[in-house]
């Protein structure tokens, strides 16, 4: 997730993002809203609800693949995370947490900046850099771990997106990507009813057409030597107003890979 900067001084000394990847429309749109990252009640609840789900997920299976006790305090030590599109920090901040020397990256300079700021606040030492993937690579950077969520969505070209994405992967890492599923559900419950009803995200946030089906992912991902292990559902019960795993993937999923080579 992307914004504008507000930093004069970023903006004089970081490299800027590349266009190749990056929407300068997606940038915009959520500049407009970057204020309310950490507000568990303002624009992205969801997000904020959805979390500890991501978070869990994400644990388990990367101590499962490096081989660590998922339920020690540190799980990920020693770990290189890299965070693609990490807004305000949401996720890199409980990754930070595990143990893990994390890399956010995001190409809204004011994202990074509320990013930097609230990891400051919390006493985390947090890598964050207004970057696009494309940068990344260009300095020859790799991570044990890649995470890219509710983000292919949001990017210019998505082949581009996940080749580079993927390229940033240590060989034997893990990819972990997250998005919505193209289904007349998710038309209904994760465009029509989260944003013009139910008003969990502002009216735009998400074009239908730009949802991607898990069979798609896998497509994308498959010549580049990465390979999907898990797939779950994140599903929402309106009765008991939580979140869970599940099997059903028709609105939101979230995707675990490995990179063979």
């Amino acid at each position: 997730m992307t914004q504008q900067s507000c930093d004069p001084t970023e903006q004089n000394t970081s490299p800027q993002p590349t266009s190749g990847t990056v929407a300068k429309d997606e940038i915009a749109r959520f500049a407009k809203i970057s204020d309310q990252w950490w507000n568990t009640e303002g624009k992205f609840r969801a997000l904020h609800e959805l979390n500890p789900l991501r978070t869990k997920f994400i644990r388990d299976h990367i101590a499962r693949h490096f081989k660590r006790d998922p339920l020690e305090e540190r799980p990920l030590r020693g770990l290189r995370v890299l965070d693609i599109g990490c807004g305000g920090g949401l996720l890199a901040e409980p990754m930070s947490r595990l143990g893990a020397h994390v890399t956010g990256i995001d190409a809204g300079a004011t994202s990074i900046s509320i990013a930097r700021s609230h990891a400051t606040l919390m006493g985390l030492q947090i890598d964050y850099r207004h970057y696009s993937p494309e940068l990344l690579a260009n300095d020859g950077e790799i991570f044990d771990v890649v995470l890219a969520m509710e983000v292919v969505e949001h990017v210019a070209d998505l082949s581009e997106f996940l080749s580079i994405s993927s390229a940033l992967i240590q060989p034997k890492g893990a990819f972990f990507l997250s998005t919505l599923n193209r289904t007349l559900k998710s038309l209904a419950l994760a465009k029509l009813a989260a944003e013009y009803i139910l008003r969990w995200v502002p009216a735009g946030t998400h074009d239908w057409r730009k949802f991607q089906k898990p069979s798609e992912l896998a497509a994308y991902l498959r010549p580049l030597d990465v390979h999907v292990q898990d797939l779950k559902g994140m599903t929402y019960s309106p009765m008991a107003d939580t979140w869970c795993l599940s099997d059903d993937l028709g609105v939101n999923y979230i995707m675990y890979a490995n990179r063979s080579l």
